[in-house]
Formats: C-alpha cells, sequence, structure tokens
C-alpha cells in the first residue's frame, strides 16, 4: 500500500513538472511522520497535491505494515516513529495560455531577501523599476513593457487596490508593501485587460496573500542592515478543515543617509544622501470558513502605513515629506454551483482608501502642502464556467464609485488663488467575458470582451484575442491582441499640484491604443523551460506635462523582447536568466524619436541557487541595468537627450541553519562595492549588509 502512495505521488507530480523522492531508506516501524522540503518553488496547485499526499500518508501509515523489500536498514525496534523526507523538485511550469504568466512564490522571495514589493518584480520578466532598495524613491518609476506604473492593474487576492492618481507623488507606492504576507505575484497580460481592466496597458499583477492551515504557527523574522536599517516581522496562522486563518505584521526602517557623489540628488553639506529616511508598517489579517463542503466565505484587511522623505533629481537639498496610509478590505463568497467541479460563482466586496499628504517648504521661504484622499468601493461578480470538456467561459461584472478629496494649500503669493478643497465622484461599471476554447487537444483560442460604462467618459467597447498551438509536447506558439483604455485620473482634471505647481486640466481625453503579443514556450529538457516573447503597443493621447499643465502629449509606440530561461540543474541546484529589452519611442511633439524618459532600453537578471535537504540555502544575483533617459527635473545646463551610466551589480543571499527550524540569514549587496546611479542622480551606496534571524515553523 505505501509503495502504492508513493506511486501515486510520483505521478501527480510528474505530470505537474515535479518529481518526489525518498531522503533515506524507511526503517522497520509501522510509525512514520511525513516532511515535505522543497528543494526548487513548485506551483501553488502542486503544493497543494503536495499537502494531500503528506496526509494521506501519514493517515494509512498506522495500519500498514512497511515492506521488507524497502528497507535497506532493518532496525528491529517497531516503536521506533521514523521520519520519511519527501523532497519536491518543482519547475516552474509555462502557463498554457496565449501570453506568458509569470510567478514568483513566497520562498522565491526568502530566497532572494527582498523586503518590499517593488524588490520582488525586479525579477519578473518585462519589469523596469528604478526606485527600490536603498534611498528609493517614488519618483524615479516602476515600468511594465514601457507603460508607467498608473497603466498597469494591481490587484490584492484579485481586487484593485491601484489609485490611477499622478500628482502629489500619489501614485501606487510599491516600496511601501512589504513583503512578509506575500504567498505569490501572478503577472499577467493580453487578454487579461479583459478580466480586470482595459486600462492595463503594461499588465495585471495579482498578489496573493499567505492563508493558515494546520496546527498553529508563530514565525517572526528579525534582521538588521547597513544605515539603519532594521525590518520585524511576526505571523501567526493555523486552521482546521472548515476554518484557517492568518495575522501578520511587519516594520521596515531605514535612515539611508549614506555618502554619494557630488551632483547626487539631495546631497547634504557632509557628503549624504539628505532626507532619504523611510519608515513603513504594514498590517494583515485574514479568516476563511467552509460554510459546506461547496461554498466559502473569506475576509481579509491589510492596512499600510508609510513615512518617508522624498528626493527630487539633482534639486538642492529638498525637504519634502510623504505621509502615505493605505486600507483595503475585501469579502469574498466562493460557491461551486451544481453538483461538480466544472462551475465556480465568486462574488467579492472591497473596500480601498489611500490617503496621500505630501509637505515641506519652498526655497526656505514660503511652505505648501497637498493632500489627496483617494477611496474606492468595488463590487465584482464572476462565475467561471466549464461549459464543455474543450471550453471555458469566465464572465461577470465590475462595479467601482471612486472618491477624491484634494486640498491644496500654499502660503506662495502667486498661487494663494489656486488654494481650496476640491470633492470629486466617479462611477465606472464593466461587463465582460473571456472565452476559452480548446478547438483541438494541441490548438486553442481566447475571444474576450469588455464593455465599459463610465460616469465621465462615456460607452466603449475593449475587445481582445489570443490564441496558442503546441505544436509539440515540447514547442508552442502563442500571441494575443487587446485594445486598452486609460482614463485620466480625477486629480489630473481637477487638482492643482501646489508640490510641482502643475495645473489641473479638465479637457483631458482617455489614452487610447493596444497591445500585442507574440512568444515562443520551449521545452528543452525535462529541466530546462524557455519562454521568449515579442511585446508590442501603441497609445495615443498619453498624459504628460506641457508648460506646467496636463495635456494629451501625444503618440509613443513601444517594441521589445522578453527572455525567461529555468534551468533545474539537479535536485540542490537551479538557475534562472530574465532579459527585457524595450524600446518606447516618442513619435509626436518635441520630443518626437527618443526614447520615453526613466524607461531603460535593457534590464536582465541571472540567478544561481543551491538549496540542501537540511535548509541551507546560497543564492548569487547579478543584474543588469542598461541606463536611462533623465529628462525630468533637469539641471539647466543638462540635456533632455542625456542618459543615466549603464551598472551592474552582484548580490548573495545565504541561509543557515542554527536550530531547528530557525535560519540565520545574510544578505551582502552590491558586492562589486560601486557606487552606480540607479536613476536620474539616485545613486546606489556600495557594499551593504544585512543579517538577521527567521524562524520557519
Amino acid at each position: 500500500m505505501l509503495l502504492k502512495l508513493l506511486f501515486i505521488a510520483t505521478t501527480s507530480l510528474t505530470l505537474g513538472m515535479a518529481s518526489i523522492s525518498l531522503a533515506e531508506p524507511v526503517a522497520n516501524t509501522t510509525k512514520f511522520k511525513v516532511r515535505l522540503i522543497n528543494l526548487f518553488p513548485a506551483s501553488s496547485s502542486q503544493r497543494s497535491e503536495l499537502f494531500k499526499i503528506s496526509e494521506l500518508l501519514a493517515q494509512e501509515s498506522e495500519s500498514i505494515p512497511v515492506e521488507r523489500s524497502l528497507l535497506a536498514d532493518k532496525e528491529e525496534d517497531s516503536d521506533i516513529e521514523q521520519e520519511i523526507e519527501i523532497f519536491i523538485r518543482g519547475q516552474p511550469e509555462p502557463s498554457k495560455g496565449s501570453t506568458p504568466v509569470y510567478t514568483i512564490d513566497a520562498d522565491q522571495i526568502r530566497d532572494q531577501g527582498v523586503d518590499t514589493l517593488s524588490e520582488t518584480l525586479r525579477s519578473l520578466p518585462g519589469f523596469a523599476i528604478n526606485d527600490f532598495g536603498y534611498g528609493a524613491d517614488i519618483h524615479t518609476g516602476t515600468y511594465y513593457r514601457g507603460a508607467s506604473i498608473n497603466q498597469s492593474v494591481f490587484l490584492l487576492n484579485g481586487r484593485p487596490i491601484g489609485t490611477n492618481i499622478s500628482t502629489y507623488h500619489g501614485a501606487t507606492d510599491l516600496n511601501s508593501i512589504l513583503s512578509g504576507d506575500i504567498e505569490e505575484v501572478e503577472l499577467s497580460s493580453g487578454t487579461s485587460t479583459t478580466l480586470y481592466g482595459s486600462e492595463a496597458l503594461g499588465g495585471v499583477v495579482n498578489i496573493t496573500t499567505k492563508q493558515g492551515e494546520g496546527p498553529p504557527r508563530p514565525n517572526g523574522v528579525a534582521q538588521f542592515g547597513s544605515y539603519d536599517q532594521s525590518r520585524f516581522q511576526g505571523s501567526f496562522s493555523g486552521g482546521t478543515k472548515k476554518f484557517s486563518y492568518a495575522l501578520n505584521y511587519e516594520r521596515f526602517e531605514a535612515e539611508n543617509d549614506y555618502r554619494v557623489p557630488v551632483g547626487a540628488a539631495n546631497r547634504g553639506p557632509d557628503g549624504r544622501l539628505f532626507n532619504g529616511d523611510s519608515s513603513v508598517e504594514n498590517y494583515y489579517g485574514n479568516l476563511s470558513f467552509d460554510l459546506n463542503p461547496r461554498n466559502n466565505l473569506s475576509l481579509d484587511i491589510s492596512k499600510i502605513t508609510s513615512r518617508r522623505g522624498l528626493l527630487y533629481f539633482g534639486f538642492p537639498l529638498q525637504r519634502d515629506r510623504l505621509d502615505h496610509d493605505k486600507l483595503n478590505i475585501g469579502l469574498s463568497w466562493k460557491s461551486m454551483l451544481g453538483q461538480g467541479e466544472d462551475s465556480e460563482l465568486k462574488t467579492t466586496i472591497s473596500f480601498n482608501q489611500d490617503y496621500f499628504n505630501t509637505y515641506g517648504p519652498t526655497q526656505d521661504i514660503f511652505y505648501r502642502t497637498g493632500t489627496l484622499n483617494s477611496r474606492a468601493v468595488n463590487g465584482r461578480l464572476e462565475h467561471d464556467w466549464q461549459t464543455a470538456a474543450n471550453n471555458n467561459l469566465r464572465w461577470g461584472v465590475d462595479l467601482q464609485n471612486s472618491f477624491l478629496t484634494g486640498e491644496v494649500s500654499s502660503n506662495v503669493p502667486q498661487l494663494a488663488q489656486l488654494n481650496g478643497t476640491e470633492e470629486r465622484e466617479r462611477f465606472h461599471t464593466a461587463l465582460f467575458a473571456l472565452n476559452t476554447w480548446k478547438i483541438t487537444d494541441t490548438f486553442q483560442t481566447e475571444f474576450g470582451l469588455r464593455q465599459n460604462f463610465n460616469s465621465e467618459f462615456g460607452n466603449y467597447l475593449n475587445p481582445s484575442v489570443g490564441t496558442r498551438w503546441d505544436i509539440t509536447p515540447f514547442l508552442a506558439l502563442r500571441g494575443s491582441w487587446a485594445s486598452v483604455q486609460r482614463n485620466p485620473g480625477l486629480d489630473q482634471l481637477y487638482v492643482f499640484d501646489t508640490v510641482h505647481n502643475w495645473l489641473s486640466n479638465p479637457d483631458l481625453e482617455p489614452e487610447k491604443g493596444s497591445t500585442w503579443t507574440a512568444g515562443v514556450d520551449v521545452l528543452f529538457t525535462p529541466g530546462l523551460t524557455g519562454q521568449f516573447t515579442y511585446f508590442g503597443s501603441s497609445l495615443d493621447d498619453r498624459l504628460g506635462i506641457s508648460e506646467g499643465r496636463w495635456e494629451n502629449i501625444g503618440l509613443v509606440n513601444t517594441n521589445g523582447l522578453e527572455v525567461a530561461l529555468n534551468w533545474q540543474i539537479s535536485p540542490q541546484w537551479k538557475t534562472f536568466l530574465n532579459y527585457t529589452y524595450t524600446d518606447a519611442e516618442i513619435k509626436t511633439g518635441l520630443q518626437k524619436g527618443l526614447q520615453l524618459a526613466l524607461v531603460p532600453y535593457s534590464v536582465a537578471q541571472l540567478g544561481i541557487g543551491y538549496a540542501s535537504p537540511k535548509d541551507w540555502r546560497v543564492n548569487l544575483y547579478a543584474n543588469y541595468y542598461s541606463g536611462a533617459r533623465r529628462a525630468l527635473f533637469t539641471n539647466p545646463e543638462d540635456a533632455i537627450t542625456d542618459f543615466s551610466p549603464s551598472w551592474v551589480s552582484l548580490d548573495l543571499g545565504l541561509q543557515i541553519p542554527i536550530f531547528e527550524k530557525m535560519q540565520l540569514t545574510v544578505f551582502l549587496e552590491n558586492l562589486t562595492d560601486n557606487t552606480y546611479e540607479k536613476a536620474n542622480r539616485i545613486y546606489q551606496p556600495g557594499l551593504t549588509f544585512r543579517l538577521g534571524l527567521q524562524s520557519n515553523f
């Protein structure tokens, strides 16, 4: 019977591109424990299957005698409780859709030693993230396939958390979302715009948080690093067959008062970075109830408090501060309809609030402050229906009511007339349907429609199409096209930006265009996969600043290439390579023919890692950045064609077991000790370290 169970386990995992093996022979006993060891991060579905297998083995072991033929050591003491270690060798399986779906899970986040979502996304193909790590600043930009952060959709457990705010440093701040409660980050594009919003010119990022299971488990992290960096995390989770819970608290602080070269942003009289400090607190809680075998109710709450200084590109000693408070509450009901597993209905109600307050002196004479309080109530009903063995339909409705309160205050005499408060509201509804039809065993198509109804910009339809052809079990071709539209933010339309002195413009038009991809998925060997994707987009009426006012500034065409290689060399060794080339050319206006500001042509990351059965881990990462056009907030003598220099950095992460379930973590960043320019005169310090303890119960 034991052999049968292990055969089932091996078969199940092999089909999912994973395998298991016994760490050592099973002793002569009828009692044993099962321990799952993740040598390479498996997918969520694979981990779920492994958990079920381990439960089955544990249940069966009490009544099944061990086959003598399995034994190498023939111990006679049948009362000794033995431990079976099952090694998981999960291999990231390429997505089976018309566009690649990239994921990074909690194990990979731990290996990379990252603290925030911005650092996490750096390792995914397509992303160029300038504002990460030491001295990170909201100004320096996050881009996916050349699209800015507000041209992508960010979700928390499937519901929106973005703000569509662009003034007062109010864009979605990925440096305030800490990594401690993240179970998985999934990045998708193409026909995903049908499901989650036609404004997803760049892509859709869905953050899945950790869930509780099994006996109560407390875990913690304490970490200290260069320039007064500290991180503390505490979590408590568990569950039964019908109920689960997860609680997490995390705090991150850093002074970031490191030395920077002459000409760096906010270089103080002592030669150190000035006003670059950061303090972030995250609170998270999740409750999940199985009302019956076919209905589940879950509630989760996320609270973020961030306080940080702001840096300006080359301007002398700016003292602006940013206070950001974020609250997200979501209630979801999942129900399996009918008698089978082919029809799932999910209903979600959520509330999202982002409160931004920017304040500071102007030339040490005047003082101004700007406040944006953005709130949104969201509702979503989605039906995932396997209408036939070869056809799946996902359809539903999205509702969102957005509110914005903007407050402007300045004692600059010529701007005082613009002081005041704006109250604005927007209602948006969308009906969506995405049908995936597997015409043959090797060929499928996707057709999507999203009909939008907006209280300010009327009704508009955004279609999408995709296709995939599995030529052989080892080679597949795919492609997609989607129509996109991003409406101006309420702040861009109605609120004066007293920090940058940017005027609003109620006559702004939406950004409209389309995106497309074409690619190849290759399984070179059972352990080596490759995904190669050409991507492009054309966006007209792009929003930008012209002569101190928000305007539709013209057309931008983007073309690029993504490469993602993953190789499981052996059960202990793995490596990966991600590379992205992005040509985002401005086609109209005074900057015609130039690359979009702050978008690098090339970024790449190469990693190699070792993980032993006893929790020893070593990971080495090489990062490449080609440099980007400065262009924004330049000094008077700068040309708009100036590029920041390219750079390469090496990072090393170590995890050393010191007690059972307790590890020492060591992270050394920028091993070459090169003080490089991350973006637009914001510099990375030289060699830095982080040292800490973490538990893993």
